[in-house]
């Protein structure tokens, strides 16, 4: 049985302010509290139902400091889901550091207020999907410890570095070093006929505003996904995260990565 104590800790860590003062946040699901486990996240709070808890190995349970086994009521009380899933976690944040290096080796996203928590969880998920490993989001992005982002990236946080910072700062630091940066623009050129590199930033803007105009002068390469259909109406745009899955398969093609 949980505590009062506890069900009020982890209803609240469904805030902003108090995932950052607790440097903790949420996760739930069977497959993702196994993902966690099986990466060795240390795991501080195990809530789940007692079959989630016998299916769990020896191994698994290594990796957790408290388990509170529950019913579907309580599970319920305390789950952020509509319908909650049979296990749920308390994890503590990881302090990311950043190495400009990798801006020099590697292809890097930079997100420009995505504010929509399912548009940066599914960016994340693609991420991770095509070998990238950092993401750099302006403060005002949508917090990548939203219980909707964490759903939306379906375990793919373990695997990509969501890091907050001034895109001023580093964009103005990778065109100080010859780096690429790559802008998703209306006004861009084909990404179909363009030549991508194989290393570089590429910078994704709001849902509807694009990207900001003072970070524009950064941009070295302006890219786009061309709009094939010829409807005038309903389709002025691609989804953000949906661009972002495309302008990243491109990239990994022209790298030769395709197998």
């Amino acid at each position: 049985m949980i505590s009062r104590n506890k069900a009020a800790l982890i209803i609240s860590l469904q805030k902003k302010k108090v995932r950052d003062e607790e440097k903790l946040f949420v996760i739930e699901g069977d497959k993702i509290v196994k993902e966690f486990l099986e990466a060795k996240v240390m795991v501080k709070t195990l809530v789940a139902l007692p079959e989630f808890l016998n299916s769990l190995t020896l191994f698994h349970k290594q990796g957790i400091d408290e388990i509170i086994p529950v019913n579907e009521n309580d599970l319920k009380k305390i789950s952020s889901l509509k319908t909650p899933h049979n296990a749920l976690a308390v994890i503590s944040m990881i302090e990311l550091t950043r190495d400009q290096n990798d801006l020099k080796r590697e292809l890097t996203i930079a997100l420009d207020c995505v504010q929509d928590p399912g548009n940066l969880g599914t960016i994340i998920r693609s991420a991770a999907w095509f070998g990238i490993k950092n993401i750099y989001c302006s403060g005002d992005c949508a917090d990548v410890y939203n219980p909707k982002v964490i759903q939306a990236t379906m375990g793919a946080i373990l695997h990509v570095n969501v890091i907050y910072i001034s895109l001023h700062d580093l964009l103005k630091a990778a065109r100080d070093e010859n780096i690429k940066i790559y802008g998703a623009l209306m006004e861009g050129a084909s990404i179909y006929s363009y030549k991508l590199g194989s290393s570089g930033i590429i910078l994704l803007g709001n849902e509807s505003k694009g990207i900001s105009e003072e970070l524009l002068p950064y941009i070295t390469d302006r890219i786009k996904v061309p709009k094939i259909s010829e409807a005038r109406q309903g389709i002025d745009s691609l989804n953000v995260s949906m661009a972002a899955s495309v302008i990243l398969s491109e990239f990994t093609r022209g790298r030769g990565r395709v197998h």
